[in-house]
């Protein structure tokens, strides 16, 4: 694998902020995979602290098996708002992400850490409050860090996590539930169908309260 450093075309920020809105609902990720129709979804990562909900665009990193990505080529590269994506190919071998890549992530503004393998140092990314997905810990530190190894690493490519395809600039939206992926040609259609979504998941809950029973719900609905 050849080392590669690209530049990312971001979303407009206020099509970022836009859905930075939907952070304030219950369960953004749900929503937007609804307004997607079931499409851009990745379970099986979950966040240190389950309250955490973020929005931003993708800075994509993929590594090779058991490295270290290297955090100042990929932070010179990140703007404030940014998600960083680590593709690890779920391993969990070794960490890729620990709390100095964090401390570091969040003195650059960096939005998150979204980690397919292992993270260390899960009580000092705790006590720092800054939200990263990951798929399992570990303590064994990379080979980078113990040999003074350069590995090649790609920055800015398509990446696969849990079978979806990222590319860079691509909204990612996290919570509790999981990770939402909006791919940026689709964001503004996406954003309206979310609002959508919003807007009958309101209706459906306060015709809830009011007393309709599951099968009225379904005659208007169709399905809840």
């Amino acid at each position: 694998m050849e080392t590669i450093y690209n530049d990312v075309e971001r979303p407009p920020r206020e099509l970022v902020d836009a859905f930075r809105e939907v952070l304030k609902e219950y369960s953004p990720s749900c929503l937007v995979t609804d307004a997607r129709r079931r499409t851009g979804a990745i379970g099986g990562l979950l966040p240190v602290l389950p309250h955490h909900k973020i929005v931003g665009p993708a800075i994509t990193v993929n590594l090779s098996i058991d490295d270290l990505v290297d955090c100042m080529p990929v932070l010179s590269r990140a703007q404030p708002g940014d998600v960083i994506v680590l593709a690890c190919h779920r391993s969990t071998r070794t960490a890729m992400w620990g709390g100095l890549m964090s401390t570091l992530s969040l003195k650059a503004g960096v939005a998150a850490g979204i980690v397919d393998g292992a993270i260390r140092d899960v009580d000092e990314i705790r006590d720092l409050n800054f939200p990263v997905w990951y798929r399992g810990t570990v303590p064994r530190p990379s080979p980078t860090a113990v040999h003074n190894r350069t590995e090649p690493v790609q920055v800015n490519v398509p990446v696969v996590v849990d079978g979806q395809v990222i590319h860079p600039g691509d909204i990612i939206v996290a919570d509790e539930n999981g990770i939402a992926v909006v791919p940026s040609a689709e964001a503004q259609d996406v954003l309206e169908g979310t609002r959508v979504q919003i807007g009958k998941e309101k209706t459906i809950r306060d015709k809830i309260n009011s007393g309709a029973t599951v099968s009225e719900l379904l005659a208007e609905f169709g399905h809840l």
